[in-house]
């Protein structure tokens, strides 16, 4: 009786040829990833801060109106005119373009600059500071300035700081009352 056996012979090769098209692959998704990295340094390093790229917190402090009283005494901000229109029949709501300019909340403690300008008339002021608003303005304060009275929303969130694996360092987010 004659027994094969199921050992191959060895032939020399120390293991499986390999393939140039993996070496060909791996090039090219590396050229790919080195070029990706280039063109987003490109799109980063052209980014302009003008009126229609408003990009920095640095940026709208320096275009509020009155940039240090506003900085020393509450907040710049980007106060966005628009309205609402809606309709019963059909139901619907349209929004006008909004107009974006810069403006100035002062925190509640500071409205003595509002009053000592004569600003506001005195039912307006007592009105506003009775529900426990603030004020915000656009315009200089030297000048003619536009002012509302302006109530703070506690429910509108960051919600870029609230992400999945994001962690500012394991510091509170930001609680200025104003």
């Amino acid at each position: 009786m004659t027994r094969t056996s199921s050992r191959r012979k060895s032939t020399g090769n120390f293991g499986p040829k390999s393939s140039p098209f993996n070496y060909t692959l791996v090039a090219l998704m590396g050229g790919i990833f080195v070029l990706g990295i280039g063109i987003g340094i490109a799109f980063s390093s052209t980014t302009t801060l003008s009126p229609e790229n408003v990009a920095s917190r640095d940026f709208i402090d320096r275009s509020a109106p009155d940039p240090e009283l506003c900085v020393k005494y509450g907040a710049s901000a980007m106060v966005m005119d628009t309205r609402l229109y809606v309709t019963l029949n059909p139901f619907s709501v349209y929004v006008s373009q909004p107009a974006m300019q810069p403006g100035c909340v002062l925190r509640r403690n500071n409205w003595v600059i509002l009053e000592q300008r004569n600003l506001l008339p005195r039912d307006k002021f007592n009105d506003c500071k009775n529900r426990m608003n603030t004020f915000g303005y656009t315009g200089s304060i030297d000048g003619n300035p536009k002012v509302n009275c302006v109530y703070q929303n506690d429910s509108a969130e960051n919600f870029f700081l609230t992400q999945p694996g994001f962690n500012p360092g394991g510091t509170a987010p930001e609680s200025d009352r104003f």
